[in-house]
């Protein structure tokens, strides 16, 4: 093993450290009681709302391997890549580097369907610039709308500021689109060319991966109570942002991350309904799916095990 090979788990283990230290701040004066309380106070409909969000969520996430596979022209099953991006983001979720174990658990996945180390490299990138994409011209339109958000974490008051990234990041976007209109050379990192989808791939990558960050954001905000509650966008806002800081530091799930933005960034609400929305998120977002996902790649090994039995038969 090589120094650089311990960089990020170092880095995810210190980012959870410092997050569980910033969390015991916010926390000491929460009881478990309160916490256990706020889950119990959340309705029928808000668990419902909230799990259906899940699965629009994961659903909508399986459409960025459909939209990948079209742009390199290779075809596979619907039912197998779907259980493969649902298999590959639930572990990558909990695991961190999402990135890079997405990039291996799918190598091992279509691999088996014929694909190539060079293709899933492309689908790999793809997937990534897909929901950057969406979180940007997401986070642009919520800036947008609401300017003065991101000043929930600062001391002062910088509306212009958060406008004028707002604006940058929608240009970002439209740049993108019309690269892909103009059809530009593709980006190349020596002999790895990513080239420009089609504008209809497009169109696909600005519908399916918002609604993606729409859906995830939507099962916090149904699971949180309706007293002093800032409403949907800023809770999307507040979303995307624990969410760039979860990816930043490379802690597995978010640890810590996720409950110390939203804790700071919902100061109005209770923190107790605000922990219990997150303990949602987490079971709904991240427990379950990692707990399916399990099963789906033991059934795959399982199935991959049997072929080849069967090939050395034969």
């Amino acid at each position: 093993m090589r120094i650089k090979d311990y960089i990020w788990p170092v880095i995810g283990l210190a980012a959870v450290a410092v997050s569980a230290w910033l969390l015991y701040n916010e926390w000491r004066e929460i009881s478990l009681d309160d916490v256990w309380s706020g889950i119990a106070a959340i309705p029928l409909r808000g668990w419902l709302l909230s799990a259906l969000s899940a699965v629009v969520a994961y659903a909508a996430l399986a459409g960025y391997d459909h939209i990948a596979l079209v742009h390199i022209g290779k075809r596979v099953s619907w039912f197998f890549v779907t259980v493969c991006s649902f298999t590959t983001y639930a572990l990558s979720h909990n695991i961190g580097g999402s990135v890079f174990s997405g990039a291996v658990i799918r190598y091992r996945a279509y691999a088996s369907k014929g694909l190539t180390g060079h293709d899933v490299g492309v689908l790999v990138a793809i997937c990534w610039f897909t929901f950057v994409l969406s979180s940007v011209f997401v986070g642009g339109v919520v800036l947008l709308l609401e300017p003065s958000l991101l000043d929930r974490y600062t001391e002062g008051r910088y509306e212009e500021w958060w406008i004028a990234l707002g604006l940058t990041m929608l240009l970002f976007v439209a740049a993108y689109v019309f690269g892909s209109w103009l059809h530009l050379k593709p980006l190349a990192i020596g002999k790895f060319r990513l080239h420009y989808p089609a504008l209809p791939i497009v169109a696909r990558q600005l519908v399916i991966g918002p609604l993606e960050i729409l859906a995830a954001a939507a099962i916090i905000f149904f699971a949180l109570p309706a007293e002093n509650n800032p409403g949907f966008l800023v809770v999307l806002g507040i979303f995307l942002f624990s969410f760039a800081m979860a990816q930043a530091s490379h802690a597995p799930g978010g640890l810590g991350v996720l409950e110390v933005v939203f804790l700071t960034g919902l100061a109005e609400m209770d923190p107790a309904a605000v922990l219990a929305a997150l303990l949602v998120f987490r079971l709904f977002y991240l427990i379950i799916p990692l707990l399916l996902a399990i099963v789906a790649v033991l059934a795959f090994e399982h199935s991959q095990l049997g072929r080849r039995s069967r090939q050395d038969e034969v």
